[in-house]
């Protein structure tokens, strides 16, 4: 179970990294939104292509960010319902949301390499002419990335399901818990 531990530390610190290094694009694209908007307003003229590279930093900041909001909760669940139920049942739903999500992350992972390589790979956008490709395959990188993280929360999932972390590590404190409430 150590190297399956530190595969899942790996894929979340990739993660974090990932996310952090796409919030540096909300800074140029807050710049550029703002001196564009002064532009129009006060001299009627506006930054050619301000609305494409907008767009383009935009897809950067949310696919590399999905897979990092994910990982630290931040996507709204609903446990109103769920909360309720013993600990294995919880983890019999957390498996199986997993495994759906898994499935369809997979399509879209597949899906955004199809359409990133096919005949659409040689589009470019209108007005600055930037190859769309790029940003396409951004679709399937950061699936990848969402993917991985719901592996790493199925494997979790399983383990304390079946029991399999050791006495005093986190998640069997957190299934000895779960027994007491019961």
């Amino acid at each position: 179970m150590g190297w399956l531990s530190k595969a899942g530390k790996l894929i979340q610190r990739l993660t974090f990294y990932v996310c952090a290094l796409s919030m540096f694009m909300l800074i140029p694209m807050m710049l550029l939104t703002t001196t564009d908007i002064l532009a129009r307003t006060f001299f009627t003229r506006p930054i050619p292509g301000a609305v494409e590279l907008s767009e383009y930093m935009l897809v950067v900041v949310i696919l590399m960010g999905l897979a990092y909001t994910h990982q630290v909760k931040g996507h709204p669940t609903i446990t109103l319902v769920v909360s309720r139920f013993p600990l294995k049942v919880r983890l019999v739903l957390e498996i199986l949301v997993s495994l759906l999500g898994m499935f369809i992350i997979f399509i879209v992972i597949w899906q955004g390499w199809v359409l990133a390589t096919g005949r659409m790979a040689a589009v470019v956008s209108d007005v600055l002419r930037i190859p769309q490709l790029p940003f396409r395959l951004l679709v399937s990188a950061g699936a990848i990335l969402l993917f991985l993280e719901l592996l790493v929360e199925l494997i979790a999932a399983a383990a304390k399901l079946t029991g399999i972390f050791p006495k005093g590590h986190a998640a069997s404190r957190e299934q000895e818990a779960g027994k007491r409430k019961q």
